[in-house]
């Protein structure tokens, strides 16, 4: 649990003794919450206020990028007559207290507080840097990372293919990060992206006076990645022509510069990746038949997402959270029938649409839960096939705990009207993935 007190209003022995068994740590700046932050990411914060007339723009920011903390407010009575303070109150808070603090009444919303956040730990994605969206645990992406592990061992070129919107380039820097390469270079190319008349003079760099405007020599892109990894991206869209010179650089380990007339050797792994099947482009004749077999050493195939729909809810809340920056306020998560929305979608568009959808739906969601209409998914969780007796049963049973809850009562009182103790309650709510929408005081 994290406190930030940058006031230093000597309350923090009532927020102590309130927060006694919860292993509070205390934060005296904001820089300095950045930091505990960051060590290790509390479920709940306390977060002091600053008085009237004080700015907020920097607290803002921070409650902003850290928005998957359930926060409590505590501040001066006067403070809720500032604008910004209330505003920051009603955007980033479950609840707030007013000084003299009621150490007890504390200890009970900082013990709810961690209730709520025990309930979603179940949802928690890890986060990393270029192969956070490998997140899941399908048996089709355990079984590719599985896969990555053991090509990164080793120094072969590899070749990565997948639908568009797969995430080719994730698996790649994943390849990367995973080898003894790890700390060199990782340069991608989009070979598509590159003008059939600069292609040579892109990938392999080109002499001074080589053509009208080279006025200094230049290393090519592939040279750039020397002790790490290139990534050709669509490498199926590479010109006939071109593939030949790749094809010597694999063999050879030697690069010739455009105008140039002496072999540079570079030392770089060769990662390629395509979205079209290469084996029907020689076929066809587009796609040289020696340079596919050069390039398919070691073969890496990314599922396309309806195969993993077990991960989909994973990734949208991955999502959620790293956009949290740009999304509304408000906007805490998903409904249960917005989750039943994305496993029914087919997502032609793969990670990509999944992505997409989600920002768009964070920023233009009007509720505290993101629903289908958000997602433009609105068909989906009423248009999924009959349920079996025990499937109505369950729907039924979490339909009735969100109507309860959407409404505006309190767990107490919905717990009461459908029969069942708090804690029962609790329960089910953890196994249908609800989160109970935050209850505020009104100013």
């Amino acid at each position: 649990m994290l406190c930030i007190d940058t006031e230093g209003r000597g309350i923090g022995a009532d927020i102590a003794a309130a927060a006694e068994g919860f292993a509070l740590r205390v934060a005296v700046s904001i820089e300095h919450a950045g930091q505990l932050a960051h060590v290790r990411p509390p479920a709940v914060g306390v977060v002091v206020l600053p008085g009237p007339g004080t700015g907020t723009a920097a607290l803002e920011r921070f409650l902003s990028e850290h928005a998957t903390i359930r926060w409590v407010a505590v501040c001066a009575p006067e403070a809720l007559q500032h604008g910004p303070c209330r505003q920051l109150v009603h955007d980033h808070c479950i609840d707030y207290h007013t000084l003299p603090l009621d150490r007890q009444r504390l200890r009970h919303t900082l013990g709810h507080a961690l209730g709520l956040a025990a309930l979603g730990e179940g949802q928690a994605v890890p986060h990393g840097s270029h192969a956070m969206r490998l997140t899941g645990d399908s048996a089709p992406i355990v079984g590719l990372r599985q896969r990555i592990a053991k090509v990164a061992a080793a120094d072969a070129p590899v070749l990565i293919w997948g639908e568009s919107g797969t995430g080719k380039e994730l698996v790649a820097r994943a390849v990367h990060d995973c080898s003894a390469r790890a700390r060199g270079p990782f340069v991608p190319i989009n070979c598509g992206a590159i003008p059939a008349s600069l292609v040579q003079s892109e990938l392999f760099g080109h002499e001074k006076g080589a053509f009208t405007g080279a006025a200094r020599a230049r290393p090519g892109l592939i040279e750039s990645a020397a002790g790490g990894t290139v990534l050709l991206d669509e490498i199926g869209d590479l010109p006939l022509e071109m593939q030949a010179n790749l094809l010597r650089f694999l063999q050879e380990k030697t690069i010739h510069r455009l105008g140039g007339t002496r072999a540079v050797p570079v030392d770089v792994r060769v990662v390629a990746a395509s979205h079209v099947n290469l084996q029907q482009a020689v076929a066809r004749g587009s796609f040289r038949e020696d340079l596919f077999y050069r390039l398919n050493v070691l073969a890496l195939e990314v599922p396309p997402l309806r195969e993993r729909r077990d991960d989909v809810v994973a990734l949208a809340q991955l999502f959620f959270r790293e956009y949290a920056a740009e999304r509304a306020p408000h906007v805490r998560g998903f409904s249960s029938r917005a989750l039943a929305a994305l496993r029914a979608h087919d997502w032609p568009g793969n990670v990509r649409e999944l992505l997409n959808r989600v920002r768009r739906a964070a920023v233009m969601a009007e509720h505290r839960l993101i629903g289908p209409a958000d997602l433009d998914l609105a068909g989906k969780a009423d248009g999924e096939p009959p349920l079996a007796l025990h499937g109505a049963r369950v729907q039924a049973e979490r339909h009735a705990i969100e109507a309860g809850l959407h409404a505006g009562k309190s767990v107490t009182r919905v717990a009461r009207e459908l029969g069942v103790s708090r804690m029962t309650l609790y329960r089910l709510m953890a196994k249908h993935s609800i989160v109970t929408p935050a209850r505020r005081r009104t100013p």
